[in-house]
């Protein structure tokens, strides 16, 4: 009863985790597909797959090119995210271009901008398009700044942008932040995270603050991309070059199959999005134990306890049938057969002639003195060789030849230094008076 109760509960649960992921996928599926049919004007347009739901206080910061999660993509998705707006004339080339494929993007919003520019402000949230912020000044020193620094560069930011969006902020402003030049600092994260505020890193970049032209800019988020198979891609919307390079950008991620996600965060009436921990991976770990199968929960009732043998049980019977040939109790080596009227065996002896020396014994000593002459004359040589070896080496010290003493000790090396030196020392002046006799000769 107990293992079907909970048969039973395990595939209810089964049962609505199925559905969930099933009606997920059909909703990302029939969004993406509406958003790029319904584009007006632009019935090739590449549109938005579908809405990611994040909730900013479970995954606090995301972007594999500093944190080790990311958003969770599937194969050929792709976020577009700019900073450092709104610029008007600039900013809405971009938010053009955007709105002629259909697409949505995550803007990060400088304060000081916002506050010069409301109107660019409220032209994003009318396009749906999802806001975060991106500090007061965009400072590039948040990563040694001082924690009351950094905080009023964040506060401000998020209060210029909520002065320029008016009573809609609360709903239009993502808790999204994005540190200027990714220049993160442990106490800014910190704050960030206190404030449920989600840290927006990125997962590839195409360089387009930089002065190269937009071809360069166009190739740099093809090739980054195309390494990765997904990600966050950053761009900034207050340059031409992005401008310029964004129409070919969104053409070529249609041409190649990929697909445009955006991001908006949860609310109490907008849950997140279900997903598995290892979703937010950019290369999830191989698990090859998932493929086996599941091992089932066994529920064994109370039956009490088994009755024990008795040792009665395993005693022969003495009526029992023979089923085979008994076995001997006790296996033994063969015996050796002994001959008649023999009570022992004897092992054959050694014959007394094997110990006996050839010859006599004194032919053994004088073998012994032979042998003892022999190494005299050897020692005798070999003490020859080392006298010859060392005058040898005392005409070498006369000559100023030092040879390197490999094995010599110390204190004996530097007194043999000392002998030469006083010899050559008392050399010298009786060489000098042969030289002075032969030139007066």
């Amino acid at each position: 009863m107990v293992s079907s109760q909970r048969r039973d509960l395990s595939n209810i649960r089964k049962g609505r985790w199925i559905a969930a992921v099933t009606f997920g996928i059909l909703a990302c599926f029939l969004a993406g597909a509406t958003s790029a049919e319904d584009c007006p004007g632009h019935p090739n347009a590449l549109g938005t797959s579908r809405t990611l739901v994040v909730d900013p206080r479970e995954h606090p910061r995301i972007g594999t090119m500093q944190y080790l999660e990311t958003l969770p993509l599937a194969d050929h998705e792709v976020v577009l995210t700019f900073d450092d707006g709104p610029l008007p004339r600039k900013s809405n080339q971009v938010l053009d271009i955007l709105a002629s494929q259909c697409v949505k993007a995550t803007f990060f919003l400088i304060g000081q901008m916002a506050r010069s520019s409301p109107e660019g402000v409220r032209k994003l949230r009318d396009a749906h398009h999802t806001i975060g912020t991106h500090s007061q000044d965009h400072p590039l020193s948040m990563d040694h700044m001082s924690l009351e620094r950094a905080k009023q560069e964040i506060d401000d930011g998020i209060a210029s942008v909520r002065a320029a969006l008016g009573d809609d902020a609360d709903a239009a402003l993502a808790p999204f932040f994005r540190i200027p030049g990714l220049l993160r600092g442990d106490n800014v994260e910190e704050y960030l995270a206190a404030k449920g505020i989600q840290i927006w890193s990125a997962d590839f970049l195409a360089d387009d603050w930089r002065h190269i032209s937009p071809a360069r800019v166009y190739d740099l988020a093809i090739k980054r991309l195309e390494a990765r198979g997904k990600g966050i891609l950053l761009l900034h919307d207050i340059h031409t070059r992005t401008a310029v390079a964004l129409p070919r950008i969104l053409e070529t991620l249609k041409a190649r199959g990929y697909h445009i996600v955006h991001v908006v965060p949860a609310t109490a009436e907008r849950p997140a999005t279900p997903t598995e921990p290892s979703e937010w991976l950019m290369h999830p770990p191989a698990d090859a134990i998932a493929h086996w199968p599941q091992v089932p929960e066994f529920v064994f009732e109370d039956l009490g306890s088994l009755p024990a043998p008795a040792r009665a049980d395993f005693d022969e019977a003495v009526d029992a049938p023979i089923l085979h040939e008994r076995l001997p109790s006790r296996l033994s080596w063969p015996q050796p057969e002994l001959g008649p009227g023999d009570p022992s065996v004897t092992l054959a002896a050694p014959a007394p002639s094997l110990f006996e020396i050839q010859g006599s014994l004194d032919l053994a000593f004088s073998g012994a003195a032979l042998s003892h002459r022999a190494q005299r004359v050897a020692s005798a040589a070999q003490h020859a060789d080392a006298k010859r070896a060392s005058q040898h080496e005392r005409r070498h010290l006369a000559s100023g030849y030092r040879p390197r003493l490999a094995h010599a000790s110390g204190q004996a090396h530097r007194d043999r230094q000392k002998a030469t030196k006083a010899r050559m020392t008392e050399r010298r002046p009786v060489k000098r008076l042969v030289q002075v006799r032969r030139r007066h000769a």
